[in-house]
């Protein structure tokens, strides 16, 4: 079990990785093409309103509720299943387009409610409500995207999914190299470059879907599984949601800060996000049919050490990469996009909010192991209280913060915050006895300490001063960050060996 489940994470890591790394291609490029100020904080603000609701209606609120109910259909009747999947996704579809027409027809509003400070320039709100318009019937179809993922997921098909959003990269990529540059409004013509990668993702995984015979009609008929998805849905959609809820917030305030402001928190936000993307994500991808099928067998022990397995994973991964990331913050937004309209004071003003998100990037993948633990047992209530008190949090702090820190204040608000929903995730598993902890976790810790600090000693040692960065050409900060990556990663996880810290550790342990 153990082993499947490494290869699966694997499999999955490697495809994010790829998807991670083309978005990181789209962001250079998008930094290089289109200039740091109202044209990308449009942009951002409009792609960020249909994002955010498919991280509810695709593999947030929806994927949680969906996928514990489907494992347990189809481990007990694969027609069942079947009928299951065409009613849920008749449903599914009839919801998002809806919204996606809704969305259209009421966009100046919607930019009204989340980017208030544009209503100041009419120009920038224009621009805004105008890409917002061509974006959202985006929202139907990846969310059909997101439900293919899910079913593919459950069927140990991590492959399709995971590759998948490299397809909306590609269509960035080609948009922004190809129209971008002679459109009249470049906003637009990126919205309509999203849009279409929408279609072409959906096309991308149906034949997966046939070939697990599981591609069926959508149909409107009662389910009375379909029901019980929408029912669990509901308090999930603000559970799993809230750190795009709270991106949303802080987008609202951002809107008051000075131009640039939003595209700052924007490409810092994209470097934080790799660790937790690359890693973070496909272990929970893995980790949540994982507890479900652990639930429908009963075996309590189990479900608790698969937390576990995962809980040391994260620890292991995702602590070196935020240190690494605060400490090579103005190295990696340098050597990733300060060329022709990304300036040296962008790379600056990035640098600042990356250091705060790198506080919480622990928490954000502790959030991503921790609540599959709730949803796997179809409880989504639980995580809803903390997910509503850890927005207050946000709100509060954010309140607090962007007086003295602007933009970065944001984002280290967003970090605390995180820090809070991790910590009562982890609290309330532990209370109704879900998730006891292994022994050697002390020792574990010791060892990742020590191996971390000889890491940032190395990097220090390595990195230089800022300056430098700034002034080097592209190729001496490409062969440079990778040469201080390397021998960082090789340093941190010889300590870990010689530490006494050995692969088979991290195996998935067996129940006594």
């Amino acid at each position: 079990m153990s082993l499947k489940l490494l290869k699966s994470t694997a499999i999955v890591s490697v495809m994010t990785f790829v998807s991670r790394v083309s978005g990181l291609i789209r962001d250079v490029i998008m930094a290089n093409v289109v200039e740091t100020g109202a044209v990308s904080d449009a942009f951002f603000v409009a792609f960020r309103i249909p994002n955010f609701l498919r991280r509810i209606f695709g593999e947030g609120a929806f994927s949680q509720a969906f996928v514990p109910v489907y494992t347990e259909l189809n481990e007990q009747n694969t027609q069942e299943a079947k009928q299951f999947v065409a009613a849920t996704s008749g449903r599914l579809g009839s919801i998002v387009f809806l919204l996606s027409v809704l969305g259209v027809a009421f966009a100046p509003w919607v930019i009204r409610l989340f980017a208030p400070g544009y209503v100041d320039e009419p120009e920038k709100f224009a621009t805004t409500v105008e890409a917002l318009r061509i974006m959202f019937p985006y929202l139907f179809f990846i969310s059909l995207v997101a439900m293919s993922g899910a079913i593919l997921n459950t069927l140990n098909r991590f492959a399709v999914p995971a590759v998948t959003p490299v397809l909306l990269n590609i269509c960035f990529i080609v948009t922004l190299l190809v129209f971008v540059q002679h459109a009249d409004d470049a906003a637009q013509t990126l919205a309509i470059g999203v849009m279409s990668a929408g279609v072409i993702q959906l096309l991308f995984q149906l034949p997966a879907l046939k070939k697990e015979g599981i591609l069926v009609r959508p149909t409107l008929k009662k389910n009375p599984g379909t029901t019980k998805v929408f029912k669990l849905m509901l308090p999930a959609m603000f559970g799993v949601s809230v750190a795009q809820i709270n991106t949303l917030i802080n987008t609202m305030l951002a809107s008051f800060l000075v131009s640039g402001s939003i595209s700052w928190l924007y490409y810092s936000d994209r470097l934080m996000e790799f660790p937790v993307g690359v890693f973070g994500i496909a272990l929970a991808t893995v980790v949540l049919p994982g507890l479900s099928k652990e639930r429908q067998r009963g075996t309590p022990e189990s479900f608790s050490n698969m937390i576990d397995w995962a809980m040391r994973w994260v620890v292991m991964i995702a602590l070196p990469a935020a240190v690494a990331l605060a400490l090579l913050a103005v190295p990696l937004l340098a050597t990733m996009f300060q060329y022709n309209a990304f300036k040296e004071s962008d790379v600056i003003q990035a640098s600042i909010s990356l250091m705060a998100y790198s506080t919480g990037v622990l928490a954000f993948v502790m959030i991503k192991v921790l609540a599959p633990g709730f949803y796997a047992q179809q409880n989504t209530k639980t995580p809803v209280k903390i997910a509503a008190f850890s927005v207050a949090c946000n709100i509060v702090l954010s309140l607090i913060l962007i007086g003295p820190l602007k933009h970065a204040g944001l984002a280290l608000a967003i970090s605390l915050a995180a820090w809070v929903n991790a910590g009562l995730l982890g609290f309330m598993l532990w209370k109704v006895s879900v998730y006891r902890p292994s022994k050697g976790w002390y020792l574990f810790l010791l060892r990742i300490i020590a191996a971390i600090g000889v890491m940032s000693v190395v990097i220090v040692f390595l990195r230089g001063k800022d300056d430098a960065w700034l002034a080097a050409d592209l190729w001496s900060r490409v062969s440079q960050l990778v040469q201080i990556i390397s021998i960082a990663g090789v340093a941190y996880f010889a300590v870990l060996y010689l530490l006494g810290l050995r692969p088979h550790q991290m195996l998935l342990r067996k129940p006594q």
